[in-house]
């Protein structure tokens, strides 16, 4: 084995920083966390692995999934995987030496060309992590550029999102948040026209929100903008198809999860974090954009066109200093979104429309169940249920049914509340057995 720092080079490290071993580096790590012995079978070999792991698989379940609340089952075509499993775009990570990966910087260039396009925004960044962390970039470079500490958003924003929030701001005490109430589903336009007072940089607006309802963006940017504040959209992509686009209705940013463009659901994740902004922001856009030059013999060549100089050499005055981003589920989404198109993309929002519409009049024609938010909604809506939620979600599971998201875990007094979701991926037959399975308990 080659190492490449000899003894010598071991003991001036270890002087410069002031101890005397490698030992001495982790002295603060309980001894028995150090070279920890692991318990292990033998060594299988390939046929018995796999054998091992078929088995162990066997014992996975699947439900008939009608949860939400983030991340959602969507019919992804087989074609997008077959693409993006490719040797030429197998890689995860954005490459540093970016002109000799043309392969990856393509991918990346039309995916941003097709966020604009689905956002109506100008440009779009090569991604984030997930959406929670985008909206945090979002809210760092509002601030940035109003010089203003104090961020609103509504209660009816995604709670994962806002703990996200709170992680990436918890200790700048310079940040401010404060919540704006909703009413009957969505964001309270007189409080929110109170609480924009000459200190707020920036309001967050989700929408579809996490109630599943759709906020009326136009009104909410003429409040917002009347006080000089900026507009952050957090929306749900393959809501686009059939909804207004934050671009449509003024936001200055514009963020969602990309998880339902072409992504699993994985358990939860990965995620992808789409970030988007009007073109006057892109210099405190964090991140990288991908573009188009000419090389020396005038052929087409992608280029890393603009990333912040302050994320690699100035990071005291970055909005930033993440540089990452989520490039195989980016690619994920530009092959579904270029496989479906813009027609496709419609489709498959009406039919979100179309079955959760159809779910919900089917529960609220059982004896006892109500539309708990009583505004448009996508593919999500709010149910208030004749016994505690909790029953319910216990209750269909032993039947094979997923049946949505116990409210209770974000609000302790809404117990009787039920977050449920239907996408294209159900079918009547699958409806009356989820309203067969809630009228059986």
């Amino acid at each position: 084995m080659f190492n490449p720092n000899t003894k010598e080079n071991q003991r001036e490290m270890l002087d410069a920083v002031g101890v005397n071993s490698i030992g001495d580096l982790f002295k603060d790590i309980a001894p028995q966390y150090l070279n920890p012995k692991y318990d292990l079978p033998a060594a299988l070999t390939e046929e018995a692995l796999t054998r091992e792991i078929k088995k162990v698989a066997a014992k996975n379940k699947t439900a008939l999934n009608f949860a939400g609340a983030g991340i959602y089952e969507h019919f992804i075509p087989a074609a997008v995987n077959a693409i993006s499993s490719r040797g030429e775009f197998l890689s995860a990570y954005t490459p540093y030496q970016a002109e000799a990966s043309q392969g990856t910087l393509q991918a990346i260039y039309e995916y941003q060309s097709c966020v604009c396009a689905l956002f109506d925004m100008d440009v779009s960044n090569a991604s984030h992590y997930d959406g929670a962390t985008a909206l945090a970039e979002a809210v760092g470079a509002a601030v940035k550029i109003k010089g203003k500490n104090k961020i609103l958003l509504t209660y009816a924003l995604n709670p994962q999102y806002v703990k996200v929030l709170n992680t990436y701001f918890g200790f700048n005490g310079n940040i401010k948040f404060e919540f704006v109430n909703t009413k009957d589903g969505t964001t309270d336009l007189r409080d929110l026209e109170t609480k924009l007072t000459g200190d707020v940089a920036a309001f967050i607006l989700p929408t579809p929100n996490f109630l599943g309802c759709v906020e009326d963006g136009q009104s909410v940017n003429e409040i917002v903008k009347n006080k000089g504040a900026l507009l952050i959209a957090v929306v749900n992509p393959l809501s686009l198809g059939v909804l207004k686009t934050p671009g449509d209705y003024g936001a200055d940013f514009a963020v969602g999860e990309g998880q339902p463009l072409g992504n699993a659901m994985n358990f939860g994740g990965p995620g992808l974090g789409i970030f988007t902004c009007k073109k006057e922001y892109v210099r405190f856009m964090p991140g990288r954009i991908c573009g188009i030059a000419k090389d020396a013999d005038g052929k087409r060549a992608f280029v890393l066109t603009l990333q912040a100089r302050e994320q690699h050499i100035r990071r005291e005055r970055a909005s930033s200093n993440i540089c990452s981003n989520q490039a195989l589920c980016a690619l994920n989404a530009v092959v579904y979104l270029t496989l479906l198109g813009p027609e496709g993309i419609k489709e498959v929002g009406e039919l979100n429309v179309e079955n959760a519409h159809i779910l919900q009049n089917k529960i609220c024609e059982t004896p006892g169940y109500s539309l708990a938010a009583n505004k448009p909604f996508f593919n999500e809506f709010l149910i208030k249920c004749p016994i505690p939620a909790a029953k319910i979600v216990k209750a269909l599971a032993k039947k094979g049914i997923a049946a949505g998201y116990d409210y209770a875990h974000i609000c302790k007094d809404c117990k009787d509340m039920l977050l449920v979701c239907a996408t294209e991926t159900k079918t009547v037959d699958d409806i009356e057995a989820y309203v067969a399975a809630l009228r059986g308990i």
